[in-house]
């Protein structure tokens, strides 16, 4: 979960960085592909990369949560089976956190993807003023899944165009299916005391930023954090705001221009509200919540992610819980990850989002990162092997 910049933001605004699937609609003509099909090749020894023991624990920790998932899901990306996993979690499991690089060196073969040609953007969980009730100063609702949200298809679709999935949308008061209520319309309120609200944002510019990440944490003035994380989407159209003000010349280094860093493109937004407001409306996706009770933003495969731990991939090509050795140009996104995590933009072989967890330096980090490299999927030595024969 995408998002989401310099480069980093433009794609992540350009296609939501981390956890916010595109509509059905919208979905990649590679969602067939997978890594068997783009080619896998035997990569370095694990020795020969160089782990660092603080990134073996940690990445150690990510993938004995990610087993009980790993052993009861279908890895789509052709490269292991079920009954790969079991051994290397059962073993993980008694491994104790001091041999966390033994272990991955007894366990695993890195194996390279396509070729193996890595491109890392980052994500974070944001952290912005909220309350529990409404008051002055906090009247942005965070908004519950609606009821009245639900597929179907309309009836100037005839039933011989119906394939795939069902789109989004609603039936209006004389029962036809339409698409469901736009960003503009939901902000003019058109949910208002029809859908649950969650809590109450204080700031529309930031909570918009929060929805393109996908979860966060909402502080109220007591003190209290409440956590909120993706629970569904209204099914339009995502417009990346970074790339329309590039195609409107608002990004540069120039006189008038703005960077194309996270920070410059609020900055843009504050600056000119009318211009502003108009801008975000152009995105007509609206992400819906739920409260989150756990000790982290839950990550696709369904465990919690953890700052410099997980990451999110595309499981067309990167088993969700597999670990994964990123060699970037960016120093501080070296190392071993677990893939825990998917998002809208996050396709294709070696295509990876990373987690910065919460608080300003997260937000500095994820919304700077743009890093290039190489990538090695790890997998059971079983699995590399039955490839690598079949090679």
């Amino acid at each position: 979960m995408r998002a989401l910049l310099a480069l980093a933001l433009l794609l992540m605004l350009g296609a939501c960085g981390r956890v916010v699937p595109p509509p059905a609609a919208a979905a990649p003509a590679m969602a067939t592909a997978n890594a068997v099909m783009a080619g896998v090749a035997l990569g370095p020894s694990l020795a020969a990369l160089n782990v660092a023991d603080a990134d073996a624990r940690g990445a150690l920790a990510g993938f004995i949560e990610s087993c009980p998932k790993l052993l009861a899901r279908e890895d789509t990306s052709g490269l292991t089976r079920r009954e790969d996993w079991a051994g290397p979690c059962e073993r993980a499991r008694a491994a104790a956190p001091a041999r966390a690089r033994a272990f991955f060196a007894e366990e695993f073969t890195p194996v390279q993807v396509g070729d193996g040609k890595a491109f890392a953007t980052g994500y974070f969980e944001p952290e912005i003023a909220g309350s529990r009730t409404r008051r002055p100063g906090y009247e942005v609702p965070v908004y519950a899944m609606p009821a009245d949200l639900v597929r179907g298809w309309p009836d100037d679709v005839k039933t011989s165009e119906r394939t795939g999935r069902p789109p989004l949308g609603r039936y209006d008061e004389r029962g036809r299916f339409v698409l469901y209520h736009d960003r503009a319309a939901i902000e003019d309120g058109a949910l208002a005391g029809k859908v649950p609200v969650i809590a109450w944002a204080a700031d529309p510019v930031e909570f918009f930023f929060l929805q393109i990440q996908g979860s966060g944490r909402l502080r109220t003035p007591e003190g209290e954090v409440i956590r909120i994380g993706y629970a569904g989407q209204n099914g339009r159209e995502y417009v990346g705001i970074g790339g329309v003000m590039r195609e409107r010349g608002l990004l540069g280094s120039g006189p008038g221009k703005y960077s194309g860093s996270m920070q410059g493109i609020m900055a843009y937004i504050r600056e000119n509200p009318v211009e502003g407001r108009a801008l975000m409306r152009e995105n007509k996706s609206w992400i819906f919540f739920t409260e989150l009770k756990g000790d982290g933003p839950l990550g696709a495969l369904g465990v919690p992610v953890r700052r410099e731990s997980s990451v999110a991939a595309d499981p067309a090509f990167v088993p969700l819980g597999a670990p994964v050795w990123l060699d970037l140009d960016r120093r501080e996104a070296n190392g071993l990850w677990v893939a825990q995590d998917t998002g809208g933009a996050i396709k294709g072989a070696n295509r990876f989002d990373t987690f910065w967890g919460a608080g300003e330096d997260a937000r500095l980090i994820a919304g700077g990162m743009s890093g290039r490299g190489r990538a090695y999927v790890l997998l059971p030595k079983e699995a590399a092997a039955r490839l690598a024969a079949r090679r």
